[in-house]
């Protein structure tokens, strides 16, 4: 396979996994995706581990590099392909202020997922550890929408698309967006965007070529 296919391995439940898949597929760029089964604790093998020493999803490889972590793959991307990258310096370093933000704040989303989903066995306490950060971020980021189509500049770039990416999830941790107007309204046109797919339509299963458009 040439070095200029891009190669995406990740998770069909992972939102770190879905915020590239967004942006590859927004783009409509061709690649190659290659599932990593987190059920099964692939992630934690001596395969994945050789490309990803944090036992993680995604990692993307790419013109003889290998990148982790989903925001540094959106930087890696829109640098690369210039697709959603905001036109002046001050956006561009704005955007990824948003994607450190995401990783800080936005978190608490994912982890309220994680537990109220995939780990019903544990107390209901931790979900509640994490949830008044999640609001508050989500509160955040609607405030930060009041008067504005975009999180940076006037056109969709790796911000909305890190910070969508794990809100996405919020209602399988009983948080909602639909409550929040300006969130909702960007919501609404992320969603409206060419390309643009949920997760569980987006993610396949199994390993899958993509040919872009």
């Amino acid at each position: 396979m040439s070095d200029e296919r891009l190669v995406l391995h990740g998770s069909f439940t992972s939102s770190s996994s879905y915020k590239p898949m967004l942006f590859l597929a927004l783009s409509g760029l061709p690649f190659s995706f290659r599932t990593v089964n987190l059920k099964n604790g692939v992630q934690k093998e001596a395969a994945h581990l050789a490309i990803n020493r944090y036992g993680q999803v995604p990692v993307l490889h790419h013109r003889g590099l290998t990148l982790v972590m989903s925001n540094v793959i959106l930087d890696y991307l829109a640098r690369t392909t210039g697709h959603f990258e905001p036109k002046t310096e001050q956006h561009r370093w704005q955007a990824r202020e948003w994607l450190s933000w995401e990783n800080d704040a936005l978190t608490n989303v994912a982890r309220v997922r994680h537990f109220a989903r995939f780990r019903p066995d544990v107390s209901q306490d931790i979900v509640n550890f994490f949830r008044p950060g999640a609001e508050a971020a989500l509160d955040f980021a609607d405030k930060s929408l009041a008067g504005r189509d975009w999180l940076v500049g006037d056109a969709c770039s790796i911000a909305d698309i890190g910070c969508w990416g794990r809100m996405v999830f919020a209602h399988e941790g009983g948080l909602s967006i639909d409550s929040r107007p300006n969130l909702a309204a960007w919501r609404d046109r992320i969603k409206a965007l060419p390309g643009f797919a949920l997760p569980y339509d987006l993610i396949p299963k199994k390993d899958t070529e993509f040919e872009g458009r």
